[in-house]
């Protein structure tokens, strides 16, 4: 028996990311990395800032000059550059699939792990994740989830716990104790996640929490031999 039944994903930053090959060429003009891992890198060290001044869900002025900073903008552009990011990153540029979060979700899969997606949104993540080929509700080119739940569309926005209430009819079975969720926020993940009854787990795969006192990952594959 495995320490765990089921899992939950957030959307961003453990399925997908906020398209590198449009943020890449964005920033460059101030001196930003051309190169897909660092932006990759970036994104997390945004989330960690953004969860170390604990902004609410709107706010991500913190995760913006975190980003630039972390691509290599120039002090004296950070603050231009970071507006610039801010109202290029919209919504649908979430769509940018984790290559080794794929992988993983293959062999959660193939070794019958039920799993679904809890994520806030804006509206669009479950056709988002659809056109990407990573998930869909039931059978399709991504790998099968039992529910997609997307903040706008329920009503309720992590870090309120009860946006778990609408995905943990689907997983009924389970004890929730038993049902893993997966994100990359402290703020918003880790602990609406607990109060939900649920493991929470944060992707942190640059140790950007060393001191946390919750579980940590640095990748969805590492879930494997859980299950």
């Amino acid at each position: 028996m495995g320490r765990f039944d089921a899992v939950l994903f957030d959307a961003g930053g453990v399925l997908v990311l906020p398209d590198p090959t449009v943020l890449r060429p964005l920033l460059t003009p101030y001196g930003g990395a051309d190169d897909t891992e660092v932006h990759r890198r970036a994104h997390y060290a945004g989330m960690a800032n953004k969860s170390r001044q604990r902004s609410e869900e709107v706010d991500w002025t913190s995760y913006n000059t975190a980003y630039v900073g972390a691509v290599g903008v120039a002090d004296d552009t950070i603050a231009h550059a970071a507006s610039v990011l801010d109202h290029t990153r919209s919504a649908h540029l979430w769509r940018w699939p984790i290559p080794e979060t794929l992988v993983a979700l293959g062999s959660l899969a193939r070794d019958g792990v039920p799993m679904g997606v809890v994520s806030n949104a804006s509206g669009q993540i479950e056709e988002v994740l659809l056109r990407a080929g990573v998930c869909q509700v039931g059978a399709g080119p991504g790998v099968a989830m039992r529910v997609v739940i997307d903040s706008h569309v329920v009503g309720v926005a992590k870090p309120d716990p009860r946006i778990f209430d609408f995905a943990l009819p689907h997983f009924a079975e389970f004890d929730p104790e038993r049902i893993v969720y997966v994100g990359d926020s402290v703020t918003m993940d880790i602990a609406s996640a607990g109060e939900a009854g649920l493991h929470p787990v944060l992707i942190d795969p640059y140790d950007d929490h060393p001191d946390a006192d919750f579980e940590r990952v640095t990748s969805v594959q590492a879930l494997l031999d859980w299950f």
